[in-house]
């Protein structure tokens, strides 16, 4: 695996393509600035080695030219993060973008303007791929969120630097992460499996049960599961037309010896509200009028014994609606449950959208040995993909 450790930027234009689509509120401001300091180690690496530093990214979903996305208004907090003053562009491509690369200096940053201001970018369009790699001396793909998309500045690029491009440090981390839990990992391997469809799952459980030696599905696919095997949910969130898939799932991992592990108790609540009504509940037995919103304190423990067992664990999901406080216990639980395990010397992964926004919000980030910053691209990986991004540095 060719990465920024492999080269000797010195005297080098590092052609970067980050991921800065950061979240900003109503006034502009960045409110997670996660994906600007994952990518300080790469950007600091090629400074250092005596290099500069040109930075491409989208931000958001711009319909044309809307000053809303534009990188100007993220660029002082690149600056202040990275340790180095910014200097933008207002394009990415054309005159201006060649004139600020040109006279860039050794030492220095340059941020781009937002690549989808462009429709080309999102076409893979070879030419405009031609006119961002004259930029640039050695290509660097640092953007595991957007790795699974075969765009001009994270695939196509990569065909114009034949023997000078690699993975940044963030990349590499990725990969060689979810490598250790899906090819190299300690057994016994758990993957933790939540969120509200198993629709949206079914290809990382066909996947990965080759790979895992226990199984939890938690969160409101968990019912769809239960009420397959002929329980009563109540009004709990179910994708009938799936049930017969959650019943052929259990019977694999059955054939394969993998442990499923489902919840067996629920919070229910009679109402989605954080003001609702709410009981414990066996998960079988859910009154109607009632929805599961939350694992109860018999599966919290059950789960907690299967995490303190194995080896290596994969967090994909949370167990509840943990954005409503009163549901956000057994994602928590899970949370403590799996920091307990990776200070014991377990390795844990945590990725995708959900999981990775409730680690933060609970303050799990600093406990766990990795946490994936890539949603869609995690997933398609777990789903074992070939991320256009990954393979365009390889060929």
């Amino acid at each position: 695996m060719k990465t920024v450790d492999h080269f000797n930027f010195e005297n080098k234009k590092a052609l970067i393509r980050v991921d800065f689509n950061v979240p900003l509120d109503e006034s502009l401001q960045i409110t997670d600035t996660t994906r600007i300091e994952a990518a300080k180690p790469t950007i600091l690496k090629i400074l250092e080695d005596g290099g500069a530093a040109i930075l491409m990214s989208h931000l958001g979903r711009p319909k044309g030219q809307e000053d809303q996305f534009s990188m100007k208004h993220i660029c002082r907090k690149v600056s202040e993060i990275i340790g180095v003053e910014v200097t933008y562009v207002a394009n990415c491509v054309g005159e201006e973008a060649i004139q600020a690369a040109e006279s860039l200096q050794m030492g220095q940053l340059l941020l781009l303007e937002n690549l989808r201001y462009h429709n080309e970018e999102k076409e893979g369009d070879v030419a405009f791929a031609k006119a961002l790699s004259e930029l640039g001396d050695i290509y660097v793909n640092d953007a595991f969120g957007t790795a699974h998309r075969a765009h001009a500045s994270t695939t196509i690029v990569a065909q114009f630097f034949p023997e000078n491009k690699c993975y940044g440090k963030l990349l590499s981390k990725e990969i060689e992460s979810l490598d250790r839990v899906l090819n190299n990992s300690e057994k016994p391997v758990l993957a933790i499996l939540g969120g509200a469809k198993v629709s949206s799952k079914i290809t990382v459980i066909e996947n990965i049960l080759d790979k895992v030696d226990e199984m939890i599905i938690g969160g409101g696919m968990a019912y769809t599961f239960i009420k397959a095997q002929g329980g009563n949910i109540g009004d709990s969130i179910c994708e009938d037309d799936k049930m017969q898939l959650a019943l052929d799932i259990l019977k694999a991992a059955k054939e394969k010896n993998v442990q499923i592990h489902l919840p067996v108790d629920v919070l229910a609540a009679d109402a989605f509200s954080e003001t609702a009504n709410t009981q414990i509940v066996a998960i079988d037995a859910i009154p109607e009028g009632w929805s599961g919103l939350d694992a109860g304190p018999g599966s919290q423990s059950v789960f907690d014994g299967v995490v303190q067992r194995v080896k290596t664990i994969l967090w994909n999901g949370p167990l509840g609606v943990f954005e409503m406080e009163p549901f956000a216990g057994a994602t928590i639980a899970l949370g403590n449950s799996i920091a307990e395990a990776t200070k014991k010397g377990a390795f844990s992964l945590v990725g995708g959208g959900d999981s990775v926004a409730a680690v933060k919000q609970f303050g799990f980030e600093n406990k766990v040995s990795y946490v994936s910053t890539g949603g869609g691209a995690m997933l398609e990986m777990l789903e074992g993909k070939t991320l256009p991004g990954i393979a365009a540095i390889k060929n």
